[in-house]
């Protein structure tokens, strides 16, 4: 399953050179990732309502092509895979149909008043369902 995500590169985005800065491929990141887990039927506040955080431990991008001020582009999100205790995201930054940048971050599930480990499928076994079979 994927979830796209348009945006538009913004003008406080860009760098000296007039294209994205490397540092705004993450937060865009984010905002696929929140969007994809919308999609599976909860929101991330929501799920810190319930207790569950998903603190990253591990980003990668790579950049392929510069993105300009006004481009519209999509974050297509995925995941990529998952187990008991963690989830990892593939992220592909896509204008017009042409890979500009690609990416993953990883994640734990953490109970939010402790930060230990927790096993999502014990924890919300129905949410851990729809996340696993979104894996393509």
């Amino acid at each position: 399953m994927i979830n796209e995500t348009p945006i538009t590169a913004r003008y406080a985005e860009t760098d000296q050179m007039g294209i994205i800065h490397h540092s705004v491929y993450p937060v865009w990141f984010e905002v696929g990732r929140t969007n994809f887990i919308k999609m599976l039927g909860i929101g991330y506040s929501q799920l810190e309502k319930d207790g569950v955080m998903l603190p990253l431990s591990a980003l990668d991008c790579r950049y392929i092509k510069p993105i300009h001020y006004e481009d519209e582009v999509i974050i297509q999100t995925s995941v990529i895979k998952l187990t008991v205790s963690r989830i990892q995201f593939g992220y592909k930054v896509l204008l017009d149909g042409v890979l500009m940048a690609e990416g993953s971050t990883t994640h734990g599930f953490v109970n939010s008043d402790t930060l230990r480990p927790l096993n999502m499928k014990k924890f919300n076994q129905q949410l851990f369902e729809k996340m696993l079979n979104s894996i393509e």
